[in-house]
């Protein structure tokens, strides 16, 4: 469905039961609500899930200027208000979706009961800075069919490229799909993450996912917010690089299960 959040068209869709307790899933960086296949089958089996596009991406409208992670935090509640939820949902955020999750925590804690921050941090460092200016540029100059195979390197490993040929090849397509003005546009949002020393007023229960391996949120990253996050989980997946969910969907989703059925 689309809907008007926040002053713009967004894409989102609902699936499972219509009393079930609401989770919000945000995906990636150049992917699209689409990366969360594995997922929304198993977790719509009781939760009414709501998975969408995030501005920028996918089916949802693309406005040229630089996002905030709050303007990004704002659309999620818009699309909340929109659908009518007023209970207290669960919110599941990946990378960039981990760092919404974050400015939903700090703006608005009462609109959740619990968070799923997954292969994300809480504080952008200056190389990582200098490094989104590189890819800014160059997706400007010629699009993200650059970005595809440095991108699935990060994202996943040797060895599931080559298992999973298919799989690879429908995630690079998701990347090249995405359109720049919202790669930039969110690219300057990740820029000015800093939530790591604001992590403490966090009182929700919280999980903390990390790949092993994953190069762009190690798991020192997941460790600090951690320490900050008073009562939070921390789960390591083995082998795993920035998208787990697709790499080892059975296991996160394993470790999503453990942690929801303790959320009350």
């Amino acid at each position: 469905m689309r809907i008007t959040a926040n002053g713009i068209d967004l894409a989102c869709q609902v699936d499972g039961p219509n009393e079930g307790p609401v989770l919000v899933l945000s995906h990636t960086l150049a992917t699209s609500r689409a990366m969360w296949r594995r997922q929304v089958p198993h977790l719509a089996r009781r939760y009414r899930v709501v998975s969408y596009d995030m501005r920028g991406h996918g089916e949802s409208a693309a406005p040229d200027y630089p996002y905030s992670l709050e303007m990004l935090a704002e659309d999620v509640i818009s699309v909340l208000d929109s659908l009518g939820v007023e209970r207290p949902a669960i919110f599941l955020g990946i990378s960039i979706g981990g760092m919404i999750g974050q400015a939903l925590a700090l703006r608005h804690p009462a609109r959740f009961r619990a968070f799923i921050l997954a292969s994300t941090s809480s504080r952008m460092p200056p190389e990582g800075q200098a490094m989104m200016d590189q890819r800014i540029e160059a997706v400007r100059k010629d699009g993200l069919e650059g970005q595809v195979q440095g991108t699935l390197e990060r994202w996943l490993s040797p060895e599931f490229r080559a298992r999973e040929p298919e799989t690879t090849k429908w995630v690079a397509d998701m990347i090249r799909a995405t359109p720049a003005v919202g790669f930039i546009g969110c690219g300057r949002a990740v820029q000015k993450l800093d939530y790591t020393d604001q992590l403490s007023q966090v009182a929700a229960p919280t999980l903390i996912i990390a790949g092993e391996k994953d190069p762009g949120a190690p798991v020192a990253a997941a460790q600090a917010m951690h320490e900050r996050i008073k009562g939070s989980r921390l789960e390591v997946m083995p082998n795993c690089l920035h998208q787990a969910p697709i790499e080892a969907p059975d296991h996160f989703n394993r470790i999503v299960d453990a942690f929801l059925a303790e959320v009350k």
